[in-house]
């Protein structure tokens, strides 16, 4: 599934196939070493409760896979792989959905594509770029927090 995945998201960056794929881009060693591993992830309208979101690495490309599910169905998921790795963002090309009971009749709502993730400031988490919810006129803080 998760190669299946993965091509995906290579195709949809203009990437024929798995063999092509570049290896991630590492501007920053230390970031990368903080964005490794498990994280939290979160989507701003449901409040406290943290999903799990893990960023790993394959022949030198990263992908992140996480999720955040409650019980309503309401919650968030992204899946994909990172392209680049800089000191305060990482860019991101792959599938991001959120489902929130208020927002677009409460049906998910997915967004393949290119994201950047940003932190900013001396916020303890990356925010995904662009915020703006394609589905209903909202804006989505889908954030990955540091551990």
């Amino acid at each position: 599934m998760r190669s299946m995945l993965l091509a995906v998201g290579l195709l949809a960056a203009g990437v024929a196939s798995a063999e092509e794929a570049q290896k991630t881009e590492v501007v920053d060693q230390g970031a990368k070493a903080k964005l490794m591993g498990s994280h939290p992830i979160g989507l701003q309208w449901l409040g406290k409760p943290r999903g799990t979101a893990e960023v790993t690495e394959a022949d030198g490309v990263l992908t992140l896979k996480g999720k955040l599910q409650l019980q309503s169905g309401e919650g968030v998921e992204v899946d994909g792989t990172i392209l680049k790795v800089t000191a305060k963002t990482f860019e991101f090309i792959g599938k991001i959905t959120t489902q929130v009971s208020h927002i677009n009749g409460g049906k998910p709502c997915a967004r393949d594509g290119k994201f950047t993730f940003e932190q900013k400031g001396g916020r303890k988490y990356w925010r995904a770029y662009p915020v703006d919810n394609p589905c209903d006129v909202a804006a989505d803080y889908v954030d990955l927090y540091l551990r």
